[in-house]
């Protein structure tokens, strides 16, 4: 394995909450070109923005029917949340934790084809694996959004093209054990 095997994936929900300029779509270390990426999903991977619909339902406050993106006047492109009754909400209004899910929903749901990292050359696609490194991977998410963590990191890591570590507080440790194909380590001295 490579270094450029890896991505480390730190969403930043501060700098996730304003518009961003269109780009590749793949998603960024800082994840705050969420809009980008959800542009692309939505044009481009029809069954994979469904199941990043269907994570925002299980991980926001409130129903989910909808991420959606709105292309502002000056071309910047704002990521919404569709609700109930057609109504958008800017994901700028959502709380870190949500944005901190949404962020992580692109990495475990559709794996590396998203995400803004090289490919090691030397290696067959069919054979790569991209190792994600989440420090404070529950950090800001509450028992709902914990939960909906492992099942999809479990499923895409079985696959064998991405796998996650990351580093947990004991309350995230706790519900990671119960989850079958979680691995926890205890560093604990």
């Amino acid at each position: 394995m490579t270094l450029r095997s890896v991505f480390a994936c730190e969403p930043q929900p501060q700098r996730m909450r304003g518009p961003v300029p269109a780009g590749d779509g793949r998603l960024r270390r800082g994840c705050d070109n969420l809009a980008a990426v959800l542009e692309r999903t939505h044009t481009q991977g029809a069954p994979h923005h469904a199941r990043l619909v269907a994570a925002a339902h299980a991980g926001c406050a409130g129903p989910a029917t909808a991420l959606g993106v709105e292309r502002l006047a000056d071309g910047l492109l704002r990521a919404t949340i569709g609700r109930d009754g057609g109504h958008a909400t800017p994901v700028g209004r959502l709380g870190d934790g949500e944005l901190k899910y949404l962020a992580l929903a692109p990495v475990l749901l559709t794996g590396p084809g998203v995400l803004a990292a090289d490919a090691a050359g030397e290696v067959p696609s069919a054979i790569q694996t991209l190792t994600v490194p989440a420090d404070g991977l529950d950090r800001d998410l509450d028992g709902r959004q914990l939960r909906g963590l492992p099942d999809p990191a479990v499923s895409i890591g079985a696959a064998g093209h991405l796998g996650l570590v990351g580093t947990v507080t004991e309350p995230g440790a706790v519900r990671a054990r119960e989850t079958a194909g979680v691995t926890v380590v205890d560093l604990k001295a």
